[in-house]
């Protein structure tokens, strides 16, 4: 019977050392028995998945970690999650990420980016003011919506060089230096009549009187065109993207993967685990990989929350990495790689090009050594096991080259 492998995600997991924690980081100070007990009987190191000179996303973060290098097929962040949406994009168009955000005014006047994904709106409600803005989608650009705060913009014959910024990267500071779209005779308008309709909507009074964020305003950023990527049936490799995010599922459906749809998921804390769970163990019945993505950490890191930040890690160990493993029992060889795709410090509320630590075990059945070891930033860098890069640590997982401890 042939191999199975398996890598889980947790998505910005990885941290700086807090005060309030006493000098740990949150991966450190979170209960994970499954983790520990994997780090027991693997092989723990760092891997670089930031190339130089490119930014630490998500997309180029996982891109690395499924095994192809950024450098040569990234071309932005949303044309991967086109893919997800069974978007195909023309050799001529550009996809960008069309975020809902929260905007306010700042004791000074200015305006600053209060919230980067608008309190974490919900889909339905999304949903509901992406039908609104289609009356001020002018005839060059198409919007779609996507999950939660996520949506979607096609510009027929656009331009894809254009400085955007991820909004998360500028959460809770004025938007004037960043708001290059502003004055752009085609996005500009776009953007200030949808922020019109926003306004006044009553989804966005609803989650006013609520106390919620409203989304206010959207937010273009990502963009680019369809990148050509070769298939993972190269390696013989085949099954599913398990992930809440339009990005990974797009990058599943370039790499030839399935991008499961699964019932209940939302990219925050609040996911549908085991309906996750049970989509990967289903995959690995009809297939031998699964990529299973958690976006949580990330998320929560967004918001400056340690403490849900230990939370969403131990929901990681607790519903994801235990059930999977013992899901996986009936598989006589199963091979898993965990790691988080970048850092996303607390401190910061953005991501960092930091390596990040990994966590190889090439045999589930093996028994642990005595000494305490846990899958955590200083133990995977006191491993002194350091690859240079994603797709070379993905080589090494299919291939079984070194799992040396």
């Amino acid at each position: 019977m042939e191999d199975k492998f398996i890598i889980l995600i947790g998505d910005g997991m990885g941290d700086y050392p807090a005060e309030r924690l006493g000098g740990l980081t949150p991966l450190e100070a979170a209960r994970t028995p499954n983790l520990d007990r994997l780090a027991r009987i693997g092989s723990l190191g760092t891997v670089q998945t930031i190339p130089q000179g490119m930014e630490p996303g998500s997309d180029v973060a996982n891109m690395s970690l499924l095994g192809y290098d950024p450098a040569v097929y990234h071309t932005g962040r949303a044309p991967l999650e086109a893919a997800s949406m069974s978007i195909r994009l023309a050799p001529d168009e550009v996809a960008f990420r069309c975020n809902l955000v929260c905007l306010e005014k700042g004791e000074t006047g200015e305006t600053i980016m209060s919230d980067y994904s608008a309190g974490h709106i919900t889909t339905p409600e999304a949903h509901e003011l992406v039908a609104a803005l289609q009356t001020s989608v002018p005839d060059d650009l198409r919007l779609y919506a996507g999950v939660g705060f996520r949506q979607l913009l096609v510009w027929k014959g656009g331009q894809a060089d254009l400085a955007t910024v991820p909004p998360h990267d500028i959460s809770g500071r004025p938007i004037a230096a960043y708001d290059i779209l502003r004055d752009h005779p085609l996005l500009g308008p776009f953007c200030e009549k949808a922020a019109r309709i926003l306004q006044n909507h009553p989804v966005n009074l609803r989650r006013k009187n609520e106390g919620k964020a409203p989304a206010n305003a959207v937010w273009l950023w990502g963009q680019g065109k369809a990148p050509a990527m070769p298939g993972l049936d190269r390696f013989g490799l085949h099954g599913a993207m398990v992930s809440a995010v339009d990005l990974l599922k797009g990058l599943g459906v370039y790499a030839g993967l399935d991008p499961v749809q699964v019932e209940g998921v939302t990219g925050f804390i609040d996911t549908n685990y085991e309906g996750k769970v049970a989509a990967a163990l289903a995959a690995l019945e009809e297939g031998n990989f699964v990529f299973l993505h958690l976006e949580a950490p990330d998320e929560i890191s967004h918001t400056g929350d340690l403490e849900r930040k230990i939370l969403a890690i131990e929901y990681f160990d607790e519903r994801i990495v235990g059930p999977v493993l013992s899901g996986v029992k009936k598989f006589p060889k199963v091979r898993l790689l965990v790691a988080c795709d970048h850092f996303t410090p607390v401190s910061i509320r953005t991501h960092s090009t930091d390596p990040v630590p990994f966590l190889l075990v090439d045999d589930l059945r093996a028994e642990g050594s005595s000494k305490a070891v846990r899958y955590c930033e200083k133990q995977a860098r006191e491993a002194g096991w350091h690859v240079a890069s994603g797709e070379e640590l993905f080589t090494i997982f299919i291939t079984a080259k070194r799992y040396a401890r």
